[in-house]
């Protein structure tokens, strides 16, 4: 009788061992089968949090981690899905999204919320330095004294500068959306286009008519100076007779007048002692020291008598 206790409590306790193995293995199981996530939450505000859970819900997570949604605010993934591959909850302003998504629905394209908001592109910023004119000026002097048969007559062309500008430009999707100017730098400065009005000369026939009584010709009188505009770069002083260019004597004119031949022209008396390639028929050039004196002079029609 007692080896037949002794083996019923054996037995016993090889059951309760067996019982007691058996329940820790199904709690290692279920502790295994239980998989820890690491899931990212982004909040409306920017402000981003990491949790652990072994949940997979996106409200059950949310309410896990104590996070109520406001009533503008939706979160990506849907509050009754789970957690996407990435494993994150992203929270964001409901107004928002419902722009974005209304004006793709005007374009009439078909793509979900999620694709909208991965597709946003942010804004880019440049420093870009260009070159750019700076337009020429017309200048108009008027020397008709208010005649009524003018015309008018281009005394210097103009001539565009050169500035070199720096921009901060911004740029979204490569489009530009924003251009301000940082810095300009003048390069070349731009040269103001003249032109003068002045009166229409007429005689009975022509400019080169000729008055019998006092043996004058009306010739076309301009001015000229020795700078590099009137005489080209090579401009020295000298005329072409080798005399020493001097303003109230030194005229230029074609020749058909020999060099030293004496000429009254508006009261004055001038000397023959200059050429010029535009000089030619009943043109005359007159020396002047500045070239603000021969524009200031224009373009005279003026009787011209030989003096003896």
């Amino acid at each position: 009788m007692k080896i037949e206790h002794k083996c019923s409590i054996s037995i016993i306790k090889i059951i309760c061992v067996s019982l007691i193995l058996l329940a820790l293995s199904g709690a290692g199981i279920i502790v295994m089968a239980t998989q820890v996530n690491t899931v990212t939450i982004t909040l409306a505000s920017g402000y981003e949090l990491t949790v652990l859970t072994n949940k997979t819900n996106v409200s059950e997570i949310l309410a896990e981690s104590n996070i109520v949604l406001a009533e503008n605010e939706r979160v990506t993934p849907d509050l009754n899905e789970d957690i996407t591959t990435n494993k994150s909850i992203i929270i964001r302003d409901k107004s928002i999204q419902e722009i974005q998504v209304a004006k793709i629905s005007e374009n009439g394209i078909n793509t979900t919320l999620e694709e909208i908001l991965d597709s946003y592109s942010p804004i880019i910023e440049k420093i870009v330095t260009q070159e750019e004119e700076i337009p020429f000026e017309t200048i108009t002097k008027d020397v008709s004294n208010s005649g009524e048969n003018t015309r008018n007559k281009v005394i210097r062309q103009g001539e565009n500068g050169v500035k070199q500008v720096t921009y901060k430009i911004k740029y979204k999707n490569d489009q530009e959306i924003e251009k301000t100017v940082l810095s300009e730098v003048v390069i070349k400065e731009p040269i103001d286009k003249i032109v003068q009005v002045q009166n229409n000369v007429t005689t009975r026939s022509s400019s080169t008519s000729r008055n019998s009584s006092t043996g004058t010709t009306i010739f076309k009188v301009t001015a000229y100076c020795p700078c590099a505009k009137c005489c080209g770069k090579f401009a020295s002083g000298y005329t072409a007779s080798g005399t020493k260019a001097t303003a109230g004597r030194t005229i230029a004119a074609s020749s058909q007048f020999d060099f030293g031949t004496k000429l009254l022209i508006n009261g004055t008396t001038y000397t023959v002692e200059d050429r010029g390639g535009a000089i030619t028929g009943n043109k005359i050039d007159i020396y002047c020291n500045t070239h603000a004196e021969a524009i200031a002079w224009g373009v005279k029609y003026l009787p011209v008598q030989v003096v003896e």
